[in-house]
């Protein structure tokens, strides 16, 4: 089977001062501090939060 692909988020911008909805967003991709990461699935729901988000997230594919 082969494996899935996946995606490492990185937070590289703080959310002090961003829309809740932003805010939200970068808590439920699972980072907390500046340069936390979080592996995540590559999928269009994790693709669709970094979309909204992109603008304080680094993505790299694995």
């Amino acid at each position: 089977m082969a494996k899935a692909k996946q995606i490492k988020v990185t937070l590289v911008k703080s959310v002090i001062g961003q829309k809740p909805d932003n805010v939200a967003t970068v808590r439920s991709l699972g980072l907390k501090k500046i340069n936390s990461s979080k592996i995540h699935k590559d999928n269009d729901a994790i693709r669709g939060m970094i979309a909204n988000v992109s603008h304080l997230v680094k993505v790299e594919e694995m």
